[in-house]
C-alpha cells in the first residue's frame, strides 16, 4: 500500500506540473534560473577571481606569470596548485627580474604575496618591483622601446573622427585594471609607494627566523627548509586559502617566491658536494611543498641555481618534483657573447617542461632556439632566427633575385621555393 501511495503521489504531482505547465502554455522543462545563495550545488563550479582565467584546455585556473610572451609559450598561464621553476642564469642577472614580473602581477591584481629568501630582505625585494604600464601609455612603451624610432607615417594624426580631437583626453589614475589577464611591465621604473603599501604580503627572511642555537635531529630538512614550510603552512590555514575555512572576504591567490633555493644559505650542501649529508632534503621541500600547493588556491615560483649543483641525479630529482622548468642561459662571459648569430640578443630560455596535470610524465615544449634580451624598458622572448632557415636572410633574397634575373626551369624553382618556405611551427612572442 505505500508503495501505491507513493506512486499515486507521484503521479499526482507530475499531473499538477502538467496542469501548471498548460495553463501558462509554457512546455514544463525551463532553463535553470540562479540558485539561491541558501540551495546546495550539485556540481562543481569554476572560482572567479580577479586576475585569473581557466585554460582553454582543461579548464585549469590560471595565473599570469608577469610575462605574457612566457604565459603564451606555458599554455596560457601559470596553473594554480603548481611550482615553476626557474634555472638561475650563471651571473643571476636575469632570473631576478622573471622572479619580480611575477610578484608584480600579484600586487596588480591584488593576489596576497609570500616572498622567501636568503640574502635580500623581502621589504627590499617589493621595493625594486617594476611599475605596471597604464592602459593608454602600453602600447606607446611597447613600440618605442621594440622600434626604438618613429616612422614619419605614425607622426601623421587620423583624419577620421576629426570631430573627437577636442575633447579632453581621458586619463587613467592608477595601473591596468585588474581584468586583464598579463601585464607589462616598465624595468626602468618603480613600482608606486602606494601600491605596495595597499598590497597584502607576508616576508620570510631566513637569518631573522633561524637561531643559531637551534638544535637539528637527524636524517630530517635543514632548519631553513622546515621553518619556510612551517611558514607557508600557516599562511595558507589562517589566510583560508586551503578551502577548509570559508574566507571572510572574496577569494584571492596566494602567489608564493622562493629565492635562490637550494644554494648554500639555506644550509644546503647540494651545490658543494657531489654527495653532501643533505642531498635529500631539497627533495623532501619540494615534495611536501608541492602537496601544499595542490590543495591551496596558490602559484609559486622558486629560482634556483642549479649550474652550481654537482650531482645530476639530484637535478633530475628536481626537475620530476616541478610542475613547469624553464632555464636561462646568459650570454654573458661565453662565446656566444661574440657570434654574430646572437648579437640582437642577452641569452637563451630553454622551456624544459610544462604541466601535465593529474599524470606521470610532463610535457615538453615543440618551440626551440628561444631567445630573451633585456631592452631599456622591457623583457622579451623571441625566436633566434638560424641563417640558414631565416627565410628573410640576405642570401635568400640574393637568391630570389637571381631566380627572376635568370629564370630556371619550373621544377628547378618549386624545389628552392620550398626550401626557403617560412616554418609553420615557428612563432614570435
Amino acid at each position: 500500500m505505500a508503495a501505491v501511495a507513493t506512486c499515486g503521489s507521484v503521479a499526482g504531482s507530475t499531473g499538477s506540473a502538467v496542469a501548471t505547465a498548460s495553463k501558462s502554455n509554457v512546455t514544463s522543462f525551463q532553463r535553470r534560473g540562479p540558485r539561491a545563495s541558501g540551495t546546495n550545488d550539485s556540481g562543481p563550479r569554476l572560482v572567479s577571481i580577479a586576475g585569473t582565467r581557466p585554460s582553454v584546455r582543461n579548464g585549469q585556473l590560471l595565473v599570469s606569470t608577469g610575462l605574457p610572451a612566457l604565459d603564451q609559450l606555458l599554455g596560457g598561464g601559470l596553473a594554480v596548485g603548481t611550482v615553476l621553476l626557474i634555472e638561475e642564469d650563471k651571473y643571476n642577472i636575469y632570473s631576478p627580474l622573471l622572479f619580480k614580473y611575477f610578484l608584480a602581477e600579484g600586487i596588480v591584481n591584488g593576489h596576497t604575496l609570500l616572498v622567501a629568501s636568503t640574502k635580500e630582505d623581502p621589504a627590499n625585494i617589493l621595493q625594486e618591483l617594476p611599475a605596471p604600464l597604464l592602459d593608454d601609455k602600453c602600447k606607446k612603451e611597447f613600440d618605442e622601446d621594440v622600434y626604438n624610432h618613429k616612422t614619419p607615417e605614425s607622426n601623421i594624426k587620423m583624419k577620421i573622427a576629426w570631430r573627437y580631437q577636442l575633447l579632453p583626453k581621458m586619463e587613467q589614475i592608477g595601473p591596468v585594471s585588474s581584468s586583464r589577464f598579463g601585464h607589462y611591465y616598465d624595468a626602468s621604473k618603480r613600482m608606486p609607494q602606494e601600491l605596495i603599501e595597499a598590497s597584502n604580503w607576508h616576508g620570510f627572511f631566513l637569518p631573522e627566523k633561524i637561531s643559531s642555537t637551534l638544535k637539528v635531529e637527524p636524517c630530517s630538512l635543514t632548519p631553513g627548509y622546515t621553518k619556510l614550510l612551517q611558514f607557508i603552512q600557516n599562511i595558507i590555514y589562517e589566510e583560508g586559502f586551503d578551502g577548509s575555512n570559508p574566507q571572510k572576504k572574496q577569494r584571492n591567490i596566494l602567489r608564493i617566491g622562493i629565492q635562490n633555493l637550494g644554494s648554500p644559505l639555506w644550509g644546503d650542501d647540494i651545490c658543494c658536494a657531489e654527495n653532501g649529508g643533505n642531498s635529500h632534503s631539497l627533495t623532501k621541500f619540494l615534495y611536501v611543498l608541492r602537496g601544499l600547493l595542490r590543495t591551496s588556491l596558490s602559484a609559486c615560483i622558486i629560482t634556483m641555481p642549479t649550474h652550481l649543483i654537482q650531482n645530476k641525479a639530484i637535478i633530475a630529482r628536481v626537475t620530476n618534483l616541478s610542475d613547469i622548468v624553464v632555464g636561462l642561459e646568459s650570454f654573458i662571459g661565453s662565446e656566444k657573447e661574440t657570434n654574430p648569430l646572437y648579437k640582437d640578443y642577452h641569452g637563451l630560455i630553454h622551456i624544459r617542461q610544462i604541466p601535465r596535470l593529474n599524470n606521470l610524465i610532463c610535457d615538453e615544449s615543440d618551440v626551440k632556439d628561444l631567445a630573451f634580451k633585456l631592452k631599456r624598458k622591457l623583457f622579451t622572448i623571441e625566436i633566434c632566427w638560424p641563417p640558414h632557415y631565416s627565410w628573410i636572410h640576405p642570401a635568400n633574397y640574393l637568391l630570389r633575385a637571381l631566380i627572376l634575373l635568370f629564370p630556371l626551369p619550373r621544377t628547378m624553382q618549386i624545389k628552392i621555393t620550398t626550401i626557403m618556405s617560412y616554418p609553420s611551427n615557428w612563432y614570435i612572442f
